[in-house]
């Protein structure tokens, strides 16, 4: 026995005997918590896995999607967790860690997003019995494999200008430049290095999928069965796709699908595909108000605390409100070094491009108003709204969806061979059936 299986079977004695010297005074009345997988050097627990199947079914229903046979549930909710626990040991191995004011402001963000204080919000959780602190667990799991997505795969992805140029003259070409599709998706997986025996038993299960589907069997239910894909559970959803942003492999049959149409099997190096188009929308034309603003703003440092930085700024806005100049005064003392240079001028401004807390005040502005000081992230500010407009945006969201389709579809694909170069390499034992 290797060093490595001896201490994996160690891990496993420790927790099954762990289990019965819990169980012991109630002389052995209740079940034996036990091992579902085996992870690397970590292990999944029966108890972990029925709790999460219950959150999924729970959902499910929820969305009316259809359940699969309890064990095909339990297999790919287990998959689910071994992908989890995968990105949470290799985050935790490099160094990313996540503190308790982190998770707590991010909490309370989707408390308030809720229309919730975090009491109410707690209240609410425990009501459908999913305690506090498991919810605080996933929350900062979550954020763990997001900061390990950004930095494994995220940050490496560019897109060029002309990959954009490329991609909006192929859309014109195509003539389908405002289509938007509603897509679904069914993958049967292939792992690396496969032999021939698995590649067709894999090409078997997808002809018998798609021999099912197109008999009338319901796709949702047929994804959250046999989809090795990580919308699986939500019935191999993809939701609503610009035509750029449709994967690559799909583009040339979604063009030519009929809304409620399936494809044929489609074979890329991960498996085998079958998609479904459930709708398709056009888009329109994007009118949207503009504003022309210019701020000041105040940072918070060692040297200056945040009352000494507010009092400064309201020192400033009176001065302004004087007669001083306000592009002078923004050069000579805004922290905003980049608009500072030319005299805090932001340019015109589009909905969405600054903070929530900033975009609400200059909203409230008419032209010529000074906003008193106030607070965002970056420290304090006063803003004056110089004038308005109404702006055709359709050509710069087109390159910015563009830009933001292009960008999603090589996320799409680096992400999958990432996850599954990390499964390849990866020890898992499965321990369901005993």
């Amino acid at each position: 026995m290797t060093l490595r299986r001896y201490y994996l079977a160690w891990i496993s004695c420790l927790v099954l005997l762990a289990g019965v010297f819990l169980s012991a005074p109630a002389g052995f009345a209740q079940d034996l918590d036990r091992i579902a997988a085996i992870i690397n050097d970590d292990v999944i627990m029966r108890s972990e896995l029925n709790e999460k199947v219950r959150s999924v079914t729970a959902q499910m229903q929820e969305q009316n999607i259809p359940l699969p046979p309890q064990s095909i549930l339990e297999k790919q909710v287990l998959d689910r967790l071994i992908m989890t626990k995968l990105q949470i040991q290799m985050a935790q191995n490099t160094g990313i860690r996540v503190d308790d004011e982190t998770l707590n402001r991010t909490i309370s963000n989707i408390a308030a997003e809720n229309e919730l204080n975090l009491n109410q919000f707690r209240e609410i959780l425990e009501s459908d019995g999913y305690g506090y602190e498991n919810f605080r667990k996933d929350i900062r799991n979550e954020i763990l494999i997001s900061r390990l997505q950004q930095r494994q795969v995220d940050n490496r992805i560019i897109v060029t200008e002309r990959e954009i140029e490329n991609f909006l003259s192929n859309q014109e070409h195509q003539g389908e430049t405002d289509i938007e599709f509603h897509i679904a998706h069914i993958l049967v997986a292939i792992p690396e290095a496969a032999s021939t025996r698995q590649v067709a038993r894999a090409r078997e299960t997808a002809e018998k999928v798609l021999s099912e589907l197109a008999a009338g069997a319901d796709f949702s239910n047929m994804a959250a069965t046999y989809s090795d894909g990580q919308q699986a559970l939500d019935g191999g959803d993809l939701g609503w796709r610009k035509a750029g942003q449709v994967p690559t492999l799909f583009a040339d049959f979604i063009f030519a699908m009929d809304v409620g149409g399936l494809s044929e099997i489609i074979k890329s190096p991960s498996g085998y595909h079958i998609i479904k188009l459930l709708d398709k929308r056009s888009s329109e034309q994007v009118v949207v108000t503009q504003t022309k603003a210019r701020h000041i703003l105040v940072r918070p440092d060692e040297l200056t605390t945040p009352e000494d930085a507010l009092r400064r700024l309201q020192q400033l806005r009176m001065r302004i409100e004087g007669g001083d100049d306000f592009a002078e005064l923004a050069k000579a003392h805004s922290a905003d070094t980049m608009s500072a240079a030319e005299g805090g001028d932001l340019g015109w401004v589009n909905p969405g491009d600054l903070v929530p807390e900033f975009e609400r005040v200059m909203d409230s502005l008419k032209p010529g108003d000074t906003s008193q000081p106030f607070r965002t992230q970056f420290g304090f500010h006063v803003v004056q709204v110089l004038d308005r407009r109404e702006h055709d945006s359709t050509e710069d969201i087109k390159r910015a969806r563009a830009r933001e389709a292009i960008r999603r579809r090589k996320l799409e694909e680096a992400r999958t061979d990432w996850l599954r170069q990390m499964r390849d390499e990866a020890y898992v034992e499965y321990r369901l059936d005993s």
